[in-house]
């Protein structure tokens, strides 16, 4: 079996295995975390900045959608594995060691949540490297594990705020309005932020070919996520003063100015693949014409409702076909041109120009003119 095979095989089955053991001790948990009644309340809440969160990263994701299954992977071990782990190390830490809760909440939190988290984004970097095509990957699956983490940890804090069993107050509808207010409404983005820095690094890393920025870039962005993880947090032990500076100084700024570096990094692609796609076409493996119909996202939506309309279903799914195959025949070529093929470079670009030649004598555009970029 190919090396890449076995690669896919073995991240399949360690992540399958680890989101089963990890559902298990977190379901036990949120069953005891309150009443039934409770419970599912604080579930409904907590799921509701989910939706709109996951569309943001799928947004980011069109120019060259990662695999939906991976995706829920990454929510899976956000919500399942590092939830579990952190739960586990952190109890563990409390009963061993003897850490104070603002020690826990400060120090302990950050460091145990950001590596079990990060921890998917190196699996995916050993295993699944051929998935990762650059910084933008990385922003988007940090942000899916992120996204499953807070949500089960949402879960945990509405129950415990409804039942009165946070030591904050006798609980309630206002202790339960308030938590939701703060956690799912001001700052829902708190873990996808924080994970991001390593989802950042993780880029870096995969479209280097430095063996040390490699090593390093990951760590830089666990150091990163933790740090700001870190100040986060304490600045809760200072009342709402000082989680207002906080949010005022650190969170709203970093988080805009993510949000503009992802942005950025999405242009980027778009500039990207023209650019591999025309060296591409140069050597012959696609139409020079298809370009501008393969860059422009408004552009392939267009081709698929003209191929849908001429054609029907058939039709359809030959355009999708052609236009993935293509797409990721750009991203694979990119990472050639940069010098940093993956090691099954060969076979998959193959594969690639297989699924173009088969898919094109079944494909027009309409007048097959190139729109503008």
């Amino acid at each position: 079996m190919p090396s890449s095979r076995r690669s896919n095989t073995l991240f399949t089955v360690v992540v399958t295995v680890l989101v089963c053991l990890g559902a298990l001790p977190v379901l036990l948990v949120l069953g005891l975390s309150g009443a039934p009644s409770s419970l599912l309340l604080a579930t409904v809440l907590a799921a509701l900045p989910v939706g709109p969160l996951v569309a943001c990263y799928l947004w980011l994701d069109r120019y060259e959608p990662e695999p939906r299954r991976l995706l829920a992977a990454a929510l899976l071990w956000g919500g399942f594995v590092a939830t579990a782990a952190a739960l586990l190390v952190q109890g563990l830490g409390g009963f061993v060691v003897g850490f104070t809760e603002q020690q826990s909440l400060a120090i302990v939190a950050p460091v145990t949540e950001e590596l079990f988290k990060g921890l998917f984004l190196v699996l995916l970097l050993w295993w699944r490297r051929n998935e990762l095509d650059g910084i933008l990957d990385g922003i988007v699956y940090a942000g899916m594990v992120g996204i499953g983490f807070a949500f089960v940890e949402n879960i945990l804090y509405l129950a415990a705020a409804y039942d009165g069993a946070d030591g904050l107050g006798p609980g309630g509808t206002s202790a339960l309005t308030a938590t939701f207010v703060m956690r799912c409404l001001v700052s829902p983005f708190a873990h996808p932020l924080f994970t991001t820095f390593v989802g950042i690094g993780v880029g870096i890393a995969v479209g280097s070919r430095n063996g040390t920025v490699r090593v390093v870039a990951p760590l830089v962005g666990y150091v990163l996520a933790v740090v700001t993880h870190g100040i986060w947090n304490a600045s809760t032990l200072f009342g709402f003063t000082g989680f207002l500076s906080a949010y005022l100084v650190l969170m709203a700024p970093a988080f805009l100015g993510l949000i503009g570096f992802a942005v950025w990094a999405r242009r980027s692609e778009q500039r990207m693949l023209h650019a591999s796609l025309a060296d591409a076409a140069g050597r012959g493996l696609i139409p020079a014409t298809d370009i501008g119909w393969l860059v422009s996202l408004q552009a392939r939506r267009h081709s698929r409702a003209y191929a849908r309309r001429q054609g029907g279903p058939d039709a359809h799914r030959a355009m999708l076909d052609y236009q993935q195959a293509a797409v990721e025949l750009g991203f694979l070529h990119h990472r050639y041109l940069r010098g940093t093929p993956p090691p099954d470079f060969a076979a998959r670009g193959q594969a690639y120009v297989e699924r173009i030649a088969a898919a094109r004598p079944f494909v027009s555009f309409p007048g097959q003119v190139v729109p503008a970029r």
